[in-house]
């Protein structure tokens, strides 16, 4: 196998900086039937496809986020555009976590904001973190590129293709470790937060007066 290293490293960072998410000027403002949900979806993330033919949403998979309380239920068979901030909420999480972790990361949100009509809403969470997307590309480009630099020292007895091989593999061993620690400590701070829910419906348990036994006259 013989790659340019130089040119691969250029095209991840450059892929890097394509990397673009809904603006919530581009949200539509009335309601979407099921169809128009995943058009507007597969035309608005289309950059995130892996293969042009890949499907970002499908119809299955509305039903099946409804079915699992990930997703409130339409009304009247229409979706709003809060309906659609979660759908991409879902779609960013879904590609490293459970069903059951999203739900507890999402459904206090929803429960919380959902069809809130005030100035602080589910619109403004969602705009308030993709805010954050911009510095992190330019952090993630410097990391990435510091890791290829450092999978082009490995391996040195080893020369021409089968150097360049497994140099390539401990580039994707350097990167699945990094996703790996990260998808860990997502999980122990959703458990950790489960935890501190329990304890805090226990306590108002044994604060609750208890209710007076009737007796027989």
């Amino acid at each position: 196998m013989t790659i340019d290293t130089k040119d691969l490293l250029n095209s991840i960072l450059e892929s890097l900086a394509r990397i673009d998410y809904v603006k919530p000027a581009d949200l539509p403002n009335i309601d979407l039937y099921m169809d128009q949900v995943t058009t507007f979806m597969d035309s608005q993330m289309a950059t995130s496809k892996r293969h042009t033919d890949d499907k970002i949403l499908t119809k299955t998979m509305i039903n099946n986020y409804a079915k699992n309380n990930l997703l409130p239920p339409p009304v009247k068979k229409k979706y709003s555009k809060e309906h659609v901030l979660m759908l991409i909420f879902i779609y960013y999480f879904k590609g490293i976590l459970s069903i059951s972790d999203i739900q507890e990361i999402l459904n206090p949100i929803a429960e919380k904001y959902f069809g809130k009509e005030d100035d602080f809403n589910l619109e403004k969470i969602y705009s308030e973190v993709f805010q954050l997307e911009k510095t992190e590309v330019s952090y993630l480009q410097k990391d990435i590129a510091k890791k290829f630099q450092i999978s082009q020292t490995t391996f040195e007895m080893l020369t021409g293709a089968d150097q360049e091989d497994m140099q390539m593999f401990a580039f994707i061993c350097m990167l699945s470790f990094d996703v790996y620690v990260k998808k860990q400590l997502i999980e122990q701070i959703i458990d950790a937060r489960k935890q501190e829910l329990r304890t805090q419906e226990k306590t108002a348990d044994t604060g609750k007066t208890p209710k007076p036994k009737h007796t027989k006259s």
